[in-house]
């Protein structure tokens, strides 16, 4: 077993064992990737090299307990703990985000086009979580809500689950973003009345303040050397996350 690793030239281990850290952080790898200093989608050389040497992936991360696939469909490669452990809790606001993220994915999946990522932005997730009545009072005004939407999307991101379209901070007001299909791996298809109903008990008030996703996926696994509710998921990652 693994004997295709000792084939590997320097550098390939090298970039090895930095993508096989990456995976574990960012649990979720796309096969394109938005670059906004080029506004453009380009291929992402890291999902073509995980690919290459996928097989090789697989037997590694299978030996700590660790499930790598791949969705050539959608082009996502993700990771999975065998005894789920290692799993991020995303707070109540961040939770909301991404339902929302997933909800309007649904919405406009036909549209997504070759890339399979559809475009969206701040203000209109927000003003989706008022009209199905999600936001607290007290919560409604900009000032009060700007660290939640930055921290928010700043996690999102982080997992690979968004990707910002500009280069500008995630603390601004009108950040345009893409949704990823990486989102259909944590809310498959089959989860969306899931989603529904978690959503119609959050504005009933039963959901905790830090929301345990595990059961309706949505969680982010991260490597184990982080605590969950650490800061991985707020961190800088190549400048995608600021």
């Amino acid at each position: 077993m693994l004997d295709g690793y000792e084939k590997l030239s320097g550098s390939e281990k090298e970039d090895f064992r930095r993508l096989a850290n990456y995976l574990l952080s960012h649990t979720y790898m796309a096969r394109h990737e938005y670059q906004p200093s080029q506004h453009m989608t380009l291929p992402n050389p890291d999902y073509q090299a995980v690919s290459r040497h996928f097989n090789l992936f697989k037997e590694y991360f299978e030996l700590s307990g660790w499930r790598l696939e791949k969705d050539d469909n959608y082009g996502v490669i993700s990771i999975s703990n065998d005894y789920e452990h290692n799993r991020a809790h995303l707070n109540r606001f961040t939770t909301l985000f991404l339902y929302m993220c997933r909800l309007i994915y649904e919405e406009r999946r036909e549209d997504a086009g070759t890339y399979k990522a559809v475009p969206a932005n701040t203000a209109e997730v927000v003003e989706k979580m008022r009209t199905l009545g999600l936001l607290e009072r007290g919560k409604t005004g900009k000032a009060t809500t700007k660290r939640d939407r930055a921290e928010a999307q700043r996690a999102l991101a982080h997992f690979n689950i968004i990707r910002k379209m500009e280069s500008a901070s995630w603390d601004g007001d009108g950040n345009k973003f893409l949704i990823l299909p990486s989102i259909l791996s944590i809310i498959p298809n089959q989860s969306i009345n899931t989603v529904y109903t978690e959503i119609e008990n959050m504005k009933a008030g039963g959901a905790a303040d830090d929301a345990d996703d595990g059961a309706d996926g949505a969680d982010a696994e991260y490597r184990a050397s982080v605590e969950d509710g650490g800061d991985s998921g707020d961190s800088a990652s190549g400048g995608e996350e600021s």
